[in-house]
């Protein structure tokens, strides 16, 4: 029995993430276009050479996700097949998984809206990967399952710049007024699939804190979860979370990712976000 687990690559992971013989793992690119150039959200991706164009450009730029072919490409692969995408009120991607099966030869697919992006999709990666592996659900109870977690699942994020967000209609421009206007830095949350905002706090380094500090409002024990801090560019401030998390909470793994392509585009350079 060969089962395959796809992730769009808004989830920041290469395409060597998962090495088993029995369970298969594909990485569905995105695209990113600035001004007459393409950036495939790839293992390849010069993500430096990208955000260079995009603070060069004047015009906001635009992503595609990957299309209904693309996913029944690799659905055909497999015998059963997971698909964690994007949340589906930020991207195509989840329709095109959701359309694909259509065109496929093969049924046996389940398709996964994260209703965010980043680590919630990693997380969710991971427990698709442990529950095959353990072998004791049927396929119509993985899918239950999967659900029941992703909706366990928290993220909060901190932006230094919203610029792409509201450009192509990611997020109210009236975050990033309040960001620009009154000099303040909004902790945000992924909220069914949407971006909100939490709070709006004085400082960067303020909105790390409360954001550390929400933590325990959304978990009473952290030693069976992992936490994913994900970071654009930043690797000293994605340590100093770390640092912060590690201190106040007994987490099995804190873990710190770099953005890819597609995460990159709209969180920008110090960019953090933090799922567990």
């Amino acid at each position: 029995m060969k089962y395959e687990i796809i992730a769009d690559s808004s989830c920041n992971l290469h395409s060597d993430y998962i090495k088993d013989e029995n369970i298969g793992f594909k990485i569905a690119p995105l695209k990113i276009t600035v001004q007459d150039k393409t950036f495939v959200d790839d293992d390849n991706i010069d993500v430096d050479e990208m955000l260079k164009e995009v603070n060069a450009s004047k015009k906001a730029g635009r992503t595609s996700c990957p299309s209904p072919y693309d996913y029944a490409q690799y659905y055909d692969e497999a015998d059963y097949v997971v698909v964690i995408t994007i949340s589906s009120k930020l991207s195509g991607s989840y329709n095109s998984a959701l359309a694909a099966i259509e065109s496929s030869k093969n049924k046996n697919v389940i398709i996964i809206d994260s209703k965010a992006v980043a680590g919630t999709m990693v997380l969710l990666v991971d427990k698709v990967y442990a529950l095959l592996k353990e072998d004791k659900l049927s396929f119509k109870e993985l899918e239950t399952t999967l659900n029941e977690y992703r909706d366990s699942i928290n993220l909060y994020f901190v932006l230094d710049k919203f610029d792409n967000l509201v450009k192509n209609g990611r997020m109210n421009r009236i975050i990033a007024l309040i960001a620009e206007t009154l000099l303040v830095k909004p902790l945000c949350y992924a909220y069914d699939g949407q971006i909100k905002i939490l709070e709006k706090v004085r400082t960067s380094k303020g909105a790390y804190k409360r954001l550390v500090g929400h933590i325990q409002k959304d978990i009473s024990d952290a030693s069976n979860r992992v936490c994913i801090i994900t970071h654009v560019k930043a690797p000293d401030l994605a340590e100093e979370v770390r640092q912060m998390i590690v201190n106040n909470y007994n987490f099995k793994e804190v873990r710190i990712m770099e953005a890819k392509g597609l995460t990159s585009f709209y969180a920008l350079e110090k960019g953090i976000m933090v799922s567990f």
